[in-house]
């Protein structure tokens, strides 16, 4: 069934500035670091100011501390949103108070080898002390690090664990810049006139679900993934490791305001699909193709009302077994996976 032409008068910003959302800010830990011991012995002075950098950025005590989610075939042919939309408002710093980090740690061999691939600034790396046989593959990792001129420090496992956000840095962890993010105006231009996806996220607050989204949303060539710039998961250790490096390919818009990102979609052409299970119509149903902007909830409590009225349609997946539902994670899988197949096929 078709839909009346939508214009707008907006025009596309191609400038903007990058936006920094304020991230949790650096507690007032004790001065000795939890990394700093382990259980072989006293780790380096370096260490132990990474380990005081983990534990304070997650507002706990610096031992051990860890942190903690167009065209379309099946309905008809849509009429053409305007082409135009206007750049990212209030994208900028977070509550007052609460301060972004200094750093990000990036852990995993995986995703430290495509940040040295992708020319990520790294100040330096945390490499585990061979014991016994050595492992090659660790081991050209930290001769890349080195010849990168990255400065590199030998450390006993449990400094690595004490600084791991989910206990599988692979023997490696190294320290950053923090994450650059992108104005929303970046990733309407980079969505270009054509067929494009932007993933929106209503407060998904778990970084390992985020990680995973914006991997798959990255997979499918989506033109970038948009987040709350509070009470959401942000990019950090969990996510570069969960992505397997995908945070670093694709733009990611921080916003202060998410109904009014929506809206700025829509005046770029996007069509705007809520996922809820309150929907009456399942994903195979709803015209997932083309220009669409696909509005993903929260763990808990799914898709905000507001939100929910700022959609243009919604829909859920089929469900046969007994299990309530699939994680947000997964969901978006099979989301960006159907708006796939049905742009291909148009």
């Amino acid at each position: 069934m078709a839909r009346n032409q939508r214009s707008t008068s907006k025009n596309i910003r191609s400038e903007g500035a990058t936006g920094r959302g304020g991230a949790a800010g650096r507690g007032g830990a004790s001065g000795r670091s939890g990394a700093g011991r382990s259980g072989t012995g006293r780790g380096s002075k370096k260490a132990a100011d990474w380990g005081g950098y983990f534990g304070t950025k997650n507002g706990q005590s610096s031992k051990g501390g860890r942190s903690a989610q167009g065209t379309r075939a099946a309905q008809g042919t849509r009429g053409q949103r305007g082409a135009g939309a206007g750049g990212q408002r209030g994208a900028g710093a977070g509550r007052p108070g609460n301060k972004k980090p200094a750093t990000d740690l990036i852990e995993g061999r995986r995703a430290v080898a495509e940040a040295l691939t992708v020319g990520i600034p790294l100040k330096n790396a945390l490499v585990q002390a061979a014991s016994g046989q050595k492992d090659q593959e660790i081991e050209a990792l930290a001769r890349q690090l080195e010849q990168e001129g990255i400065p590199v420090e030998r450390v006993a496992k449990p400094v690595l664990d004490s600084l791991s956000s989910h206990g599988a840095h692979q023997g490696v962890i190294v320290r950053t810049q923090p994450f650059a993010y992108a104005d929303l105006s970046e990733i309407i231009q980079r969505a270009g006139s054509e067929n494009a996806l932007v993933v929106v996220l209503d407060h998904v607050t778990d970084e390992g679900n985020f990680g995973a989204i914006v991997r798959s949303a990255e997979v499918v060539g989506a033109a970038g993934v948009v987040i709350a710039n509070a009470r959401a998961a942000r990019v950090g250790v969990g996510a570069y490791k969960t992505s397997a490096g995908a945070v670093l390919h694709l733009p990611i818009a921080q916003v202060s305001n998410l109904p009014r990102a929506l809206e700025e979609l829509k005046a770029a052409g996007f069509w705007t699909c809520g996922s809820t299970e309150h929907a009456t119509q399942s994903v195979w149903e709803a015209p997932m193709g083309g220009r669409l902007a696909l509005v993903m909830g929260s763990e808990g409590s799914g898709i905000s009302r507001l939100m929910l009225e700022k959609c243009d349609f919604t829909c859920k997946l089929p469900q046969f077994g007994q299990v309530e539902s699939l994680n947000v994670a997964q969901a978006t899988t099979v989301m960006c996976y159907e708006w796939l197949r049905r742009t291909q096929e148009a």
